[in-house]
């Protein structure tokens, strides 16, 4: 190449005009990313691209919950400070410390301080033990075939705890993008002691790593090159080949050693050179061999504000990701801003509260001025256009030191039910930037949540003994005088889940009061607890004659658990759960799940994402395929 004239050709293009235009014109090329397996010790922060589910249960045996003994609940009926009962060691119990497993001739535990010793093989206990207490079940925590972490979810150290404890010990993950930054300029070092006269420590590419690592990114930072096309142009080449993105720094300007733009030129596309921004303006956006090249000034605080304005969003973008929030606050503006009309300014600012007032002060604007990077609590943007703000104006600023962490939840309080997980799944598998938190409490413990606002939706199925419908009666009655919505979610089955073969043979419900015949149980206010009260009341079956009644669970994969291990011969629950667990499913009645929330939420963004995910035809081909649903309904809004 010879010697460039001085480069004028600078355009002057709105910053997301620019990026919008970018993003479409190289994603068409984009080859995207690959998957591959990791252990799950070393996954932390990578992507998963498919659901995780346990493989095993957590506990997966039945484990002491308290330090004492263990012993028959049977062995201790009638027990009272009255009439104490002398076990025997080995015929009648076992000392067993907290977490250690129940031997199969065991179903209860009495704590250690409830125990009085009476010689090294006789104990007495002064109260009957009921069955199961103070005994973990299989899945108490997790239970096989559990959803642990949707697709497209970012791997957190708890998270990495969950899945050991499930029994993953390998995860399928998105290859982790890398990005090559090759920093140029003839004047610039290495940190060296003495520092040569006339050099300049390098130092952006190391804030471009750091950077990138916040991003969930690999930087591979290449040597210094000198101000000259050829080795710049060789640099980018093996850049563009190693990795996914190429960052350059420096050498983007009109500077007569200002090589970059020109070498891009020859070698792919340059999309736009100039973007209409204080400080950061002639940043080149360019695609060479399929992968976006970008270039970015020298001066530090340009450097640091197109990294975070445009390869921030960029990195998202091409991970089809949803670029996380900034947090903002409102403050006032103790001095005058000028800015001007040609460019969005982004001005660092120090931030401070006087007398229950958040007040701006604006920090040094200078493109070089490393420390003001430093010492902003947070940037403050002026739009294009704009001559400034007057001292005094309210103004927005975006936090460089969040105060508080950003919450973009939908928080759920109520029934259990797999579809809830798989509706968690789908909201991050269509990248909707919203994370569905889920409580099982049972159907009232959802109209308690609802009604003292604590959640944003409860998932109910709640029975009206009267009418034979659903939900609507209950809403009405304890939120009189409310505007609420029930979104119809599902209609299921329920019915009795029982082990495979049903050795039992059990038919109807009439069969759960026969002696030998032990069921477990859901929460009391739990739907499905209702619904069965309701069916045995019709029967005339007592619940004081079902053996394993009062044993209680709070989820239907946690009662179908308990019957796939041999601790129960039957329980209440949906098909599903049975299927998910390989039961056999015993049908009773169809009923109606459904979400309740505040009409107030429904013009939300989250819950108008939340319906477009519920009635995507994927949504429901997933639920029908789990077997015991009916999604007719799936996505109508009944207002009450």
């Amino acid at each position: 190449m010879a010697k460039k004239e001085r480069n004028l050709y600078l355009t002057n293009v709105p910053l997301k005009e620019a990026i919008d235009h970018y993003i479409d014109s190289v994603k068409s090329v984009f080859a995207g990313f690959s998957v591959e397996m990791v252990l799950v010790s070393e996954s932390h922060n990578r992507k998963t691209s498919r659901p995780v589910f346990a493989e095993i249960s957590a506990p997966h045996y039945n484990a002491a919950a308290m330090d004492g003994i263990a012993i028959n609940a049977e062995d201790s009926y009638g027990a009272s400070e009255t009439n104490p009962i002398h076990l025997k060691k080995a015929k009648h119990y076992q000392v067993i410390n907290t977490g250690a497993p129940l031997k199969s001739e065991y179903n209860a535990v009495v704590m250690i301080e409830d125990v009085v010793e009476v010689d090294h093989k006789t104990v007495e206990i002064r109260q009957a033990a009921s069955p199961w207490q103070h005994v973990r079940p299989v899945g108490e925590d997790i239970v096989k075939g559990e959803l642990i972490l949707p697709e497209n979810h970012i791997i957190r150290p708890q998270d990495i705890g969950a899945l050991l404890s499930g029994g993953v010990g390998e995860v399928e993950v998105f290859s982790q993008m890398s990005v090559g930054i090759i920093p140029t300029g003839s004047e610039i070092t290495e940190l060296k002691n003495p520092l040569p006269e006339g050099k300049i420590i390098e130092s952006n590419s190391k804030m471009f790593r750091a950077l990138l690592h916040t991003y969930g990114v690999v930087g591979k930072t290449y040597a210094i090159v000198k101000d000259d096309p050829e080795i710049i142009r060789q640099s980018i080449r093996s850049a563009v080949v190693e990795n996914d993105m190429v960052v350059v720094n420096a050498g983007s300007s009109a500077g007569t050693k200002d090589y970059t733009v020109d070498v891009l030129r020859e070698m792919g596309t340059v999309y736009t050179h100039g973007v209409a921004i204080k400080p950061g303006k002639p940043v080149i956006l360019a695609e060479v061999e399929g992968k976006p090249v970008v270039g970015i000034p020298g001066y530090p605080v340009s450097a640091y504000v197109v990294f975070d304005q445009i390869i921030r969003p960029l990195v998202y973008a091409f991970r089809d990701e949803a670029s996380t929030k900034v947090e903002t606050l409102k403050a006032t503006l103790v001095r005058r801003i000028v800015s001007s009309l040609k460019h969005e300014e982004f001005i660092r600012v120090k931030l401070g509260k006087v007398d229950d007032r958040w007040i701006v002060t604006p920090l040094n604007r200078g493109a070089g001025v490393t420390m003001s990077l430093v010492r902003a609590d947070g940037i403050l943007r002026i739009p294009q256009a704009t001559e400034g703000y007057e001292k005094g104006t309210e103004v927005e600023v975006e936090l460089s030191r969040p105060l508080e962490a950003l919450s973009n939840t939908l928080v759920s309080i109520g029934s259990h039910d797999l579809v809830m997980d798989l509706l968690a799944n789908e909201l991050h598998k269509f990248k909707c930037n919203l994370t569905l938190s889920s409580s099982h409490v049972g159907s009232m413990g959802g109209i308690i949540s609802m009604k003292q606002k604590e959640c944003h939706l409860a998932p109910i199925h709640l029975l009206d003994e009267n009418t034979g419908e659903y939900n609507e009666s209950y809403t009405k009655k304890y939120f009189a005088g409310e505007k609420m919505c029930l979104i119809k979610l599902v209609k299921r089955s329920q019915g009795l889940m029982v082990q495979p073969g049903n050795p039992k043979r059990l038919t109807t419900l009439t069969d759960l009061s026969r002696e030998e015949i032990m069921m477990v149980n859901r929460q009391k206010g739990a739907g499905t607890r209702i619904l069965l009260d309701h069916l045995l009341q019709k029967t005339g079956i007592k619940p004081e004659t079902i053996e394993g009644y009062q044993r209680e669970m709070t989820t239907h994969m946690a009662v179908a658990a308990a019957i796939k291990t041999g601790t129960a011969d039957c329980g209440m629950g949906v098909e599903s759960a049975a299927k998910a667990m390989e039961l056999d499913f015993i049908p009773i009645a169809w009923e109606d799940y459904d979400l309740l929330l505040r009409k107030e939420l429904m013009e939300t963004e989250e819950i108008q994402k939340l319906l477009e995910v519920i009635r995507h035809n994927s949504f429901k081909q997933q639920i029908e395929a789990l077997g015991g649903y009916d999604c007719s309904e799936t996505g109508v809004v009944k207002n009450i």
